[in-house]
């Protein structure tokens, strides 16, 4: 019998990759590839770029050169490009990176292993042209669904339906999604939806995502119960913009209804949302996300800035006075509801007026976890031809003062929750060094909550503790008693 071919994934950039990374999983490991965690073992290294930012982009090059140095030293033979940069690139990166062996759009995702196979072959696969891909989808959102088929839509899966699949690679959205879990953290993210409809000129993710289209809400449940039955307890939602969800399904409110469905799955025992958009809160939703059994009080708002003059150019609404207002009305309905942000400073225009209202805002939020990045043109978008440029050491002053001024308040807002209980999700366990994540912390980007006092500590155990110290925007808790305790299979039978 041959041996396996091997292929090795490297994801970089946000959650929305790693889900597609593990939609590349579940193709590759359902065709007869056997994946491996380390790309030195792998006969192809597949890198999942990001390509959002400046800095983004730099680590995927990174990513994909530290591959290409395996060649010749170990296993690995060929070093492939997917992902949002080699999907805003395509033949450009091609051209640029000549040591990746390949270059895949988001349309070769469905013959993966074909176009694998022809590059580990010695054969050749032409990089894609680049197209915008808002195009490929009717202007009228009610008219998309119908269109979806015929597009790729990374994370939504396609069409057919693959017989014979290996154990623990399954058919997650009914027989539309395969997906293969590509480590054992009892934390996933599962799609809502791809694309947005925005126009945010500092933005180039509309062009090379396409516009915003909804799964069905049947394909997320189905796909949240397989996910809750590897192991799965925490589900995050994810999308570029999660407040638009069902508007092209006919009811922008489906969210609300889809929150409690999930909820109420077996196994799933924590819901959060992320990518929201403040212009696009909504009284119900609010309600929804502070009101039902299981879904976390988090808030992941995009406000971007508050200053009013720089969200205008921005193409974004809203002004510091209105986000602090939004903030005020969810935490009248949920006070210890987390809440994180991203800021762009340096904006084309911004004064240093529009910088102190920033600030401002950044001041009274209460935020518990913030980003902030210095402006830098990105190609293709509207922001990128504005007059009114700041100078690289202004951007990286004001940079600085920002990011000064926000680890402060969000060490405050740590520091605040010391003596409140909190239910904290194990998701490490190293000696006597036991972390998890409370409810206001999102995996990866919020901090940490270390525990303490815990006997026979696993990983996927939720306990109620007490806060009793805090370090930045980490915590330190003493285990009070284990809760959502999971029956085994085949209990009370």
């Amino acid at each position: 019998m041959p041996e396996r071919r091997t292929v090795a994934l490297v994801t970089l950039g946000c959650a929305r990759n790693e889900v597609d990374s593990e939609e590349l999983a579940g193709r590759l490991e359902a065709d007869g590839w056997l994946l491996v965690d380390d790309a030195a073992e792998a006969d192809v290294a597949v890198v999942n770029t990001c390509g959002f930012v400046e800095a983004a982009k730099k680590d995927s090059v990174d990513a994909l050169l530290e591959a290409n140095d395996l060649k010749g030293h170990g296993r690995t033979q060929a070093v492939v490009a997917v992902g949002c940069m080699a999907e805003r690139y395509g033949k450009e990166l091609a051209d640029a990176l000549p040591e990746a062996d390949g270059v895949l759009g988001f349309d070769d995702y469905s013959d993966i292993s074909d176009r694998l196979q022809t590059i580990l072959s010695g054969g050749h696969h032409a990089p894609h042209i680049p197209r915008d891909r808002r195009k490929l989808l009717p202007l009228s959102p009610v008219e998309r669904q119908a269109a979806a088929a015929e597009i790729a839509l990374p994370g939504h899966g396609a069409a057919e339906t693959i017989a014979d699949l290996p154990e623990g690679v399954a058919p997650a959205s009914g027989p539309r999604t395969l997906r293969k879990r590509l480590d054992d953290n009892p934390v996933a993210s599962v799609k809502l939806a791809s694309g947005c409809d925005r126009r945010c000129s500092f933005c180039a993710i509309p062009a090379f995502r396409g516009s915003f289209i909804s799964r069905r809400p049947s394909d997320v449940l189905h796909e949240a119960q397989w996910l809750a039955e590897q192991g799965v307890r925490e589900v995050v939602l994810v999308s570029e913009n999660n407040t638009s969800y069902g508007k092209d399904l006919g009811d922008i409110r489906l969210l609300e209804t889809l929150l409690g469905e999930i909820s109420a799955l077996d196994g799933i025992e924590r819901v959060r949302v992320s990518y929201l958009q403040p212009a696009e809160m909504r009284p119900g939703l609010i309600d929804a996300m502070t009101g039902t059994a299981d879904v976390l009080p988090y808030f992941d708002l995009s406000f971007q800035h508050s200053a009013p003059a720089v969200l205008r150019r921005m193409r974004r609404f809203g002004s510091t006075d209105q986000f602090l207002e939004l903030l005020g009305t969810i935490r009248g309905k949920a006070p210890q509801a987390g809440a994180r942000s991203n800021f762009i400073v340096g904006f084309p225009g911004e004064t240093e007026e529009d910088f102190a209202e920033l600030e401002r805002f950044i001041t009274h939020a209460g935020l518990d976890a913030i980003g902030v990045f210095g402006y830098s043109d990105e190609d293709g978008t509207e922001a990128a031809t504005y007059d009114g440029k700041l100078s690289e050491d202004v951007v990286a002053d004001r940079l600085n003062r920002l990011t000064r001024l926000a680890e402060e308040m969000t060490a405050q807002r740590a520091e605040q929750r010391i003596g409140s209980e909190v239910e904290v999700l194990i998701e490490s366990v190293e000696g006597d060094l036991v972390e998890g994540r409370a409810a206001h912390q999102a995996p990866e980007t919020d901090g940490l909550t270390t525990l303490t006092g815990v006997e026979d500590p696993e990983v996927g155990q939720f306990y109620r503790a007490r806060v009793v110290a805090s370090e930045g925007v980490d915590l330190v808790a003493e285990a009070l008693e284990q809760t959502r305790v999971r029956q085994a299979a085949g209990a009370g039978e």
